[in-house]
């Protein structure tokens, strides 16, 4: 992380937002209403805990909502790739990237290979043949680092009293 993005300012959560946020990792409800069933798990309405969604995805403390597949198991396939990306062209790469739909995440590094994203097909053969895809529109080597093992991480946030004044 670079100096001017720890200068940020962060997010502030109140108890309901981590609760949230907590609560939206694990065991939804597959039900037709989910949203008002964890509504009331949460003690607050459907529509204030809908809004504080969408308000956390909007500002940005959330980046996604959605479901995690375990693509392998439907036949599919997720890659981890890099490219080493010179600055100059780094906006014109990434938006060249990002317009293939295989493309489900795009992260500037500060490293050698300063572009990682993440590719996502149907099947696992057509993962070469999108990076050499992507290889012709850009004109630079992709690497790709297949999933060896996986992981299951879990961020659990708890809420602190806000005492006036900044941290």
């Amino acid at each position: 992380m670079s100096l001017p993005e720890l200068a940020e300012p962060l997010a502030r959560l109140d108890a309901l937002d981590a609760a949230l946020i907590n609560r939206l990792q694990r065991d939804l409800p597959l039900c037709p209403r989910p949203f008002a069933r964890l509504a009331v798990e949460l003690g607050c309405g459907e529509t204030q805990l809908i809004a504080r969604l969408q308000r956390l995805l909007a500002q940005g403390t959330l980046s996604r909502f959605g479901p995690m597949f375990q693509i392998e198991r439907a036949g599919g396939r997720f890659v981890l790739a890099a490219m080493a990306v010179p600055e100059e062209r780094f906006d014109v790469v990434a938006t060249l990237v990002n317009r293939r739909p295989e493309v489900a995440h795009n992260y500037r590094r500060e490293h050698r290979l300063n572009m990682w994203f993440v590719l996502a097909t149907e099947s696992a053969s057509e993962i070469e043949s999108v990076c050499r895809a992507i290889e012709a529109d850009c004109g630079l080597p992709v690497l790709c680092f297949p999933k060896q093992q996986e992981y299951h991480v879990g961020l659990y946030l708890t809420a602190r009293a806000q005492e006036g004044g900044d941290d």
